[in-house]
């Protein structure tokens, strides 16, 4: 049997329903953090950047009195611009990596930007890119990548998503094949790589060496199927709730999960269920029972602590 115990769960504020810094919809960072800590979790990512204290010395004390620590951060970039996006994006990734150097934290997950508006969902740009784009997206990546481990030793993994240039399971595999391996490598994000209708085990076996950290999704296929029907942009999928919380969608997770196991090394699994918008009521039970759920699965650790309000 394998040992899952070496997957450490954690969650993000995208399954409190943090799509961004600060939004009417959303809750405060405050109602989150409480929510995490007495869902069990003890693992968090940053969630958009300005969401949490940006302040070190507040952020980690907002942390400790709750008993959470920070496995990482999340930054949009659309290096497939070019050389302008690549300095705006070093830029905005340094930021992002000192903070998460200043709290112990050693991933930054880079997402690519969508083609399609967070709000709204209208196209922004073209779905597909031209040979360039993508030679820039490429060395892009890598340059990216090495800048933020050599001056921050944060190792920079790369989030397929949906409505994004790198969607479907072979432009997965082209990225991978195409970027250097000593400085980028994936997060896993198991509910994109299925609304794409990508073979997530298939892309571990394939890529072992390069699965450093994992979100995890499922998705409702009946769901996906009107998403497929009606051509709906993620934004109104996600809507009509097309992520769904443990054993109710798609990718199975057991077979899932011992194939992470196998790779035999220590990696992040983080759970994260996309809710925008949501009421400020739901997510904590939603919460709390997909965190059973995995450590009933025999990740962990998942702990409950007492903490100061």
């Amino acid at each position: 049997m394998n040992d899952l115990s070496r997957l450490m769960l954690g969650t993000a504020p995208d399954s409190w329903g943090v799509w961004f810094p600060e939004d009417d919809h959303q809750v405060g960072w405050k109602q989150y953090l409480d929510e995490i800590a007495q869902a069990g979790y003890s693992w968090t990512e940053l969630g958009p950047s300005g969401f949490l204290p940006q302040d070190p010395n507040q952020l980690r004390e907002e942390l400790e009195k709750r008993q959470l620590q920070v496995s990482g951060g999340t930054v949009f970039a659309g290096l497939h611009r070019g050389k302008e996006a690549l300095k705006e994006a070093i830029e905005t990734f340094s930021k992002e990596a000192r903070l998460l150097q200043a709290v112990g934290a050693k991933y930054l997950v880079h997402l690519p930007e969508q083609y399609t508006d967070m709000h709204s969902g209208a196209a922004t740009e073209a779905a597909d890119l031209e040979t360039q784009q993508w030679d820039d997206l490429v060395t892009g990546s890598n340059e990216l990548a090495k800048v933020i481990l050599e001056e921050f030793g944060i190792e920079l993994v790369f989030h397929p998503h949906v409505d994004t240039h790198v969607d479907t399971q072979e432009r997965v595999e082209r990225y991978l094949q195409d970027t250097d391996q000593q400085y980028v490598n994936l997060c896993l994000d198991t509910g994109h790589i299925s609304y794409c209708d990508g073979d997530n085990v298939d892309i571990i076996r394939k890529f072992p060496e390069r699965v450093h950290y994992v979100h995890l999704k499922q998705v409702d296929p009946e769901v996906l199927k009107t998403v497929r029907a009606q051509n709906l942009p993620f934004s109104e999928a996600v809507r009509l709730g097309a992520m769904v919380e443990p054993p109710h969608g798609i990718p199975d997770m057991p077979p899932l999960l011992d194939a992470l196991a196998e790779l035999g090394t220590d990696i992040f699994t983080i759970v994260e269920q996309d809710l925008y918008p949501v009421a400020p009521h739901i997510p904590l039970p939603i919460g709390a029972r997909t965190a059973g759920y995995f450590s009933a699965c025999g990740l962990g650790p998942v702990r409950r602590w007492p903490y100061k309000n």
